[in-house]
């Protein structure tokens, strides 16, 4: 048989998927896993927000929808960027997807030619170079400063004629640092110094604890060269749903819309009805998921820290970055097979010696895993007694 794409040949599986698999296939044996491995919130989507889909329903918003989104959720993104992020933003300039990667995935093929190159900073969430490598773009990695996870001016090395476009996430996944002024405004002046469009995902914006989210495109004029990507799987509890959004010039926009046309065609219609009730309903949800998470937060960072364990600034999302002496894939896999507990090494996330930690799960659950580590870990006991 004729060989099939080297393009895609060449593309790594998701990490974190595998792990995900892999916990749920020792779950189905029986196993008491406790997986930390995924990105999931485990709190219900909020009631108004799926009355508001069942409601679609039962009127029959079951059809086909303009492409790029229903207009009541247009108006609704477009309202949020221009007041909440401070980016002046008309509903036109907005395309509504089928999750957040679809939007980043969109926005790669609209924006990039072959041989482009496309600067990640790292640690990097797993299918940013994936995107890249669809599109024909080339991946330029940057590590980022370690102890404290911010951009310095060592980046301006990696900047040549063939860069196209830099990708911002904050907060981050894997690290869960948020970026402070000084890293956005270095971002902003590289862009505008060389010519490059921005990427910025801020997927986690609500997440954020004790710092202040800047979003890229209300610096200066970044609005006019930034590609926003948001969504609704994190702040709204809404993984399964697959919405999600970018936010850009208005010609970006276009060039995305092409790429849905002839792949997905739109997001489903009766969830985007949803998506309008997130957005313009009650957001005190979002304040009660974001207190407990950061309960947990403290509670993890302070048992890991208990365990003499280097943990990543972890200001926003949810999310422990923790470093390790020796082999992440094979202490992350020691874990899974010996303490069952599931997390994400850090390899994945191109940044070998860490491993990614999700606190997205009970209190109960957290407690009995951080037990679980500290018991193959060989850590002792010698914790002072924390409320959390």
């Amino acid at each position: 048989m004729r060989q099939l794409s080297e393009k895609i040949s060449e593309i790594a599986p998701s990490a974190t998927l595998e792990i995900t698999a892999r916990a749920q296939k020792m779950q189905r044996e029986g196993i008491d896993v406790i997986s930390l491995s995924i990105g999931e919130p485990d709190f219900d989507t909020p009631r108004h927000i799926r009355d508001a889909c069942i409601d679609a329903l039962r009127r029959g918003e079951t059809h086909y929808a303009p492409s790029n989104g229903i207009p009541e959720l247009l108006a609704a993104i477009s309202e949020k960027i221009t007041q909440e992020n401070h980016v002046p933003c008309k509903p036109e300039q907005v395309i509504v997807t089928c999750g957040a990667k679809d939007a980043i995935h969109e926005a790669m093929e609209a924006v990039l030619n072959p041989g482009d190159e496309v600067l990640l900073l790292t640690p990097a969430w797993v299918s940013y170079e994936p995107c890249v490598q669809i599109a024909g773009g080339k991946t330029v990695f940057h590590p980022l400063n370690t102890k404290n996870f911010q951009l310095d001016d060592s980046v301006l090395e990696r900047v040549n004629a063939k860069t196209k476009m830099i990708v911002v996430n904050s907060p981050s996944n894997p690290s869960g640092a948020v970026f402070d002024e000084r890293s956005m405004k270095l971002v902003a002046d590289l862009c505008c110094d060389h010519d490059i469009y921005a990427m910025s995902d801020e997927i986690y914006e609500k997440l954020v604890y004790g710092k202040e989210h800047i979003s890229l495109a209300s610096i200066g004029d970044m609005a006019q060269r930034t590609i926003t990507i948001n969504g609704f799987s994190k702040s709204f509890a809404m993984t399964g749903w697959r919405l999600g959004y970018a936010v850009a010039p208005l010609e970006i926009i276009r060039q995305m819309s092409k790429v849905q046309q002839h792949s997905v065609s739109q997001a489903t219609t009766f969830a985007m009805y949803g998506a309008v009730a997130a957005l313009k309903g009650d957001q005190h949800c979002i304040e009660q998921m974001r207190q407990e998470f950061d309960r947990r937060r403290k509670y993890v960072i302070s048992e890991l820290n208990q365990m003499d364990y280097t943990t990543a600034p972890a200001d926003g999302a949810f999310y422990a970055f923790v470093k390790v002496n020796g082999d992440d894939m094979e202490i992350a896999s020691r874990w899974l097979e010996k303490a069952h507990v599931a997390a994400t090494p850090g390899t994945a996330f191109y940044a070998p010696g860490w491993i990614r930690l999700s606190y997205a799960a009970s209190m109960e659950r957290l407690k009995e895993a951080m037990g679980r580590i500290r018991k193959v870990s060989g850590k002792q006991d010698n914790r002072r007694q924390i409320r959390f």
